[in-house]
């Protein structure tokens, strides 16, 4: 028999899309995400503020047999938002796992930043998880479930780029993921993030490479990692599919690194 672990129950993953312009084979965390979670049986919201995106990462789930819908939300509209939970609670009639995938960095230090710039990482990387939270509680309450909130290990050690607004932006996920989890823990809801390191993703040669070649980027990446290589999208997905599903039914506010041990490293 196949291992379903998330037979019957309804995923929404925001910043779920399938993006487009890096490297052929690199593919998302959230659309690595949403495939995994169709593939073990659950219904899949697919919720990304680009509609090309999402529709993409919905053809992959259904054409491996899976279920899955895409809806179109700006995940810093609290409006936006509220509509596209509503939409997925409506199809399904329940509501049992939500990852919150959506992140980018804004490069540069402190005196570079502008305060506009520094208000935009907050508002992409903290502010979005406190509105989807906002928004699908209610709904994770009537039966318990899980939130799996995607941090970086940029939120508690340098990790070589200047992105102070966003390593401070998840520093806050962490610690909103520790509240809400003792918060709503005896009301059988589980709240956990993963911690991800270095990590080939297009987000890496969207914002991080400038105009290095792929191969010089993955080459300096790959080295940065106690590994010798840097992790991939479907990494993080299979450890979210654990914080997902009941085999971590006794896990709460837990800040998982996937980081080939990184985070563990001095240096």
């Amino acid at each position: 028999m196949p291992d379903l672990r998330l037979a019957g129950r309804t995923a929404v993953v925001f910043g779920g899309g399938t993006t487009t312009g890096g490297p052929d084979g690199v593919t998302s965390i959230g659309a690595a995400s949403a495939r995994t979670f169709a593939r073990h049986g659950a219904h899949v919201a697919v919720v990304d503020r680009d509609a090309a995106a999402a529709e993409r990462t919905v053809a992959a789930v259904r054409a491996a047999g899976g279920d899955a819908v895409a809806l179109v939300a700006d995940v810093t509209d609290p409006g936006q938002v509220r509509a596209a939970v509503a939409a997925v609670v409506d199809r399904t009639g329940r509501l049992d796992v939500v990852q919150n995938t959506v992140g980018a960095t804004v490069l540069g230090s402190v005196d570079d930043l502008t305060l506009a710039d520094w208000h935009r990482a907050l508002s992409l990387n903290l502010d979005s998880v406190f509105l989807t939270a906002q928004a699908t509680l209610p709904h994770l309450l009537v039966r318990g479930g899980s939130m799996v909130n995607v941090s970086s290990t940029a939120s508690i050690r340098w990790t070589g780029y200047p992105y102070p607004g966003y390593a401070a932006a998840k520093a806050g996920v962490n610690q909103l993921t520790r509240s809400l989890a003792l918060q709503y823990a005896d009301r059988g809801v589980r709240v956990n993030a993963l911690l991800v390191g270095l990590v080939d993703t297009p987000l890496v040669y969207a914002q991080l490479a400038g105009n290095a070649a792929v191969e010089q980027v993955r080459a300096e990446r790959d080295a940065l990692s106690p590994t010798g290589r840097m992790g991939t999208a479907q990494d993080v997905a299979d450890a979210a599919l654990f914080l997902a599903s009941d085999e971590s039914r006794y896990v709460t506010g837990v800040l998982l690194p996937v980081d080939g041990g990184l985070s563990a490293r001095a240096v």
